[in-house]
């Protein structure tokens, strides 16, 4: 299966989690005498444990960045493991694999510790469109003016609708409409540029 939207279903945690990762992280925090219920001291680092499962990750959201909807090989880097609840203020949550999202690194950097943007695990097919020629990014029209505001807040503080990221999602479609590659291929490499031809009708019907 592969997710065809930007929103993206949480997958079960994989085995050996537990031991690689949460347990490692626990005693680490325990023996550097970190209190869990609170946040984390200005400027204070912790092992980066959940660096071990990225492989994980990686295959379990089939390779496709949960904020950019775009798929990216892991074998040439750029893909990092985002906490979606920073680990600087809900520490307790640093080694979960729920708080875990597959993204890009420079996504990830712009998330940073902001908390004012969607969770890719509850966002609805939809709510962000696409103009396939030029690439642009928006909430959709016929949402509700408070849930545009949290869209439009995503998608300025990612930067998902700066100028690469336009160039791209409207290379994908180009590419496609030239017939480069399949709509089954356009479908794994751009979900969100698939969904949006698909909603605007824009797809070669088969045969």
């Amino acid at each position: 299966m592969v997710e065809t939207v930007i929103c993206v279903t949480p997958q079960p945690e994989p085995d050996g989690f537990d031991k690689k990762v949460r347990k490692k992280g626990l005693q680490y925090l325990e023996k550097q005498g970190l209190n869990m219920d609170e946040p984390l001291p200005k400027g204070t680092k912790i092992a980066p444990y959940w660096r071990d499962c990225m492989d994980e990750l990686y295959h379990a959201y089939f390779g496709v960045c949960a904020y950019l909807a775009v798929h990216f090989e892991r074998t040439i880097g750029g893909g990092t493991v985002e906490h979606f609840a920073p680990k600087s203020r809900r520490v307790e949550l640093a080694y979960e694999w729920s708080n875990y999202r597959l993204a890009s690194s420079i996504v990830n950097a712009r998330k940073n510790n902001f908390e004012d943007v969607l969770d890719p695990f509850e966002i609805t097919t939809g709510w962000f469109h696409v103009e396939l020629v030029s690439g642009h990014i928006y909430p959709a029209p016929a949402l509700s003016e408070d849930l545009q505001k949290q869209v439009e807040q995503t998608i300025n503080r990612l930067g998902l609708d700066d100028k690469n990221n336009q160039e791209m999602r409207a290379r994908h479609y180009q590419e496609y409409r030239e017939k480069l590659y399949s709509e089954e291929f356009l479908k794994r490499r751009s979900p969100l540029v698939w969904v949006e031809a698909h909603r605007q009708g824009l797809l070669e019907t088969k045969s």
